[in-house]
C-alpha cells in the first residue's frame, strides 16, 4: 500500500523500560482494605483486582497484542493540528464500502479486532463478498495513540468534522459510520455535517429521549429502558461526573496509578457487559488487559476523561432532554440487553428520521464488538446492505 505525504505508517513500539516500569508499580502498590460486602456493590472486590494485577505483572505478555496491533495497516496524520491514529483496513473485494468506525470510554480499536478481518474480508470468514468493508477505526483524541490536546474545544463535533476530512483524505467520497458510546454520538454528528457523503449510519444504540407522549401507554422494553436510566444516574454515573467536572484530578491517579487505573476501567466492564455478574464471563483477562494497555502506555487517563468535560452535557441532552436536533440520514439501529440506554424505535424516530434497520438483540452489553463480534457484524452487515 502506498501513503500520501500527509498520512504516515505507524507502528506500536513500547520501550521495555516502559514494561519494566510497569511491572514494577504493580508489584508494589498499595492496597486498601477489603470491601464490606460479598459482591461487587462497592466497586472492584480487593481480591480479584489483587489477582487480575499480579496477573498484569508477571502472566500478561503485551508484545503478543503489540504483534497483533502491528499486523494491521496502522497511520496517523495531522487534522486541524492533532495528530490521530487510526487503523486502515482495506479489503480485497474491489466494490467494499468504506466505513469509519468510532469506539468511546473505556474502549479503544481493541475492542475491534475481531471484528476487522470478517468485515473487510468475509469470503475468508464463510460470508458474502458483497458485504465487504473497508474499515478505518480512528483513535479519539486523547485516547490511544493519538495526540492529546493541548487546548479546549475538542468536542463530538470537532471528532466528526476531523472524521469527515480522515474519509475524505482518504480517497472516500461514499460511505458509512459506525459507533459506539462516544461513537455514537461521533458518527450522528457526522450523518449531520457530511450527508452528501454518508450513506448511512450504524448505532449501537442510537441515543435518544423517552417521549413523555408514550408514559401512559409504555411496552414493558420502555419501563425497563426507563428504569434502567434511573438506576444508572442513581448508582453508575460517578465516574461521569468526575470526568465532566475534574477530569484533571482523577487523571493523577489514572496516569500514575495502574492498579488505580485497573479499577476505574474494569468496574465497568463488569457493569456494561453481559456477563451475569463477571467480565471474565465474556472476556479474558488478557482482553481486559489489552483495551487497558491503551490508556496506560500512551498515560490517556486524564486526557480520555476530558471528553466528558468537553461534550457529556450535550449527550446527556440527548438521553433525557427534548428532541432539537434531528438525523436525516439513513440509520441502522441494534440494541444490545446490557446496553446503558435502549430507547424503543417509537421514541428513536423523534430524532432519527430515516431509520432503515431496528433490531433488539437477545445477548450482548456496551461493548458489543468486543463481546460479540459475530453478532456485531451480522447487525453491521444487514443495516448497510439496504444502503450500500
Amino acid at each position: 500500500m502506498t501513503t500520501r505525504a500527509d498520512v504516515t505508517e505507524f507502528r506500536v513500539d513500547v520501550p521495555d523500560a516502559d514494561l519494566e516500569d510497569l511491572r514494577a508499580r504493580l508489584r508494589h502498590a498499595r492496597w486498601p482494605e477489603r470491601e464490606t460486602v460479598v459482591d461487587w456493590s462497592q466497586g472492584v472486590p480487593l481480591a480479584y483486582l489483587r489477582d487480575l494485577c499480579a496477573h498484569w505483572a508477571d502472566g500478561y505478555d503485551w508484545r503478543a497484542t503489540e504483534a497483533r496491533l502491528n499486523a494491521l495497516p496502522q497511520f496517523r496524520t495531522v487534522i486541524d493540528g492533532l495528530g490521530v491514529h487510526f487503523i486502515h483496513a482495506r479489503s480485497p473485494h474491489r466494490d467494499a464500502l468504506p466505513i469509519v468506525i468510532t469506539h468511546g470510554w473505556p474502549g479503544s480499536i481493541v475492542e475491534f479486532l475481531k471484528v476487522i478481518g470478517p468485515l473487510t474480508h468475509p469470503s475468508a470468514h464463510g460470508a458474502d463478498a458483497a458485504d465487504a468493508f473497508h474499515v478505518v477505526c480512528p483513535s479519539l483524541p486523547g485516547y490511544g495513540f493519538s495526540d492529546k490536546p493541548a487546548s479546549q474545544g475538542w468536542g463530538i463535533e470537532r471528532i466528526a468534522r476531523a472524521w469527515t476530512v480522515l474519509m475524505s483524505r482518504l480517497g472516500y467520497g461514499r460511505y458509512g459510520a459506525q459507533g459506539s458510546d462516544w461513537g455514537t454520538s461521533i458518527s450522528a454528528s457526522i450523518a449531520q455535517q457530511d450527508p452528501e457523503h454518508v450513506v448511512g449510519i450504524h448505532l449501537t444504540p442510537p441515543l435518544a429521549p423517552p417521549d413523555p407522549a408514550t408514559f401512559d401507554d409504555l411496552s414493558d422494553r420502555e419501563r425497563a429502558a426507563l428504569e434502567s436510566l434511573e438506576q444508572s444516574a442513581e448508582w453508575d454515573s460517578g465516574y461521569s461526573r468526575e470526568h465532566a467536572t475534574r477530569p484533571q484530578t482523577i487523571g493523577y491517579a489514572l496516569v500514575d496509578s495502574p492498579t488505580a487505573l485497573c479499577a476505574w476501567i474494569i468496574e465497568k466492564f463488569w457493569a456494561w457487559t453481559d456477563s451475569g455478574g463477571h467480565p471474565e464471563n465474556v472476556l479474558t483477562r488478557d482482553e481486559l488487559l489489552d483495551n487497558l494497555m491503551l490508556y496506560w502506555v500512551p498515560a490517556a487517563g486524564a486526557s480520555s476523561a476530558r471528553l466528558y468535560w468537553e461534550s457529556i452535557r450535550q449527550v446527556n441532552e440527548w438521553i433525557s432532554g427534548p428532541v432539537r436536533d434531528r438525523v436525516t440520514v439513513p440509520t441502522g439501529c441494534s440494541i444490545f440487553p446490557r446496553e446503558l440506554q435502549r430507547p424503543s424505535r417509537r421514541w428513536a424516530e423523534k430524532r432519527f428520521l430515516d431509520i432503515r434497520y431496528w433490531n433488539e438483540l437477545e445477548r450482548g452489553g456496551h461493548f458489543a464488538a468486543f463481546e460479540q463480534p459475530e453478532l456485531f457484524v451480522e447487525e453491521v452487515r444487514a443495516f448497510f446492505r439496504l444502503v450500500r
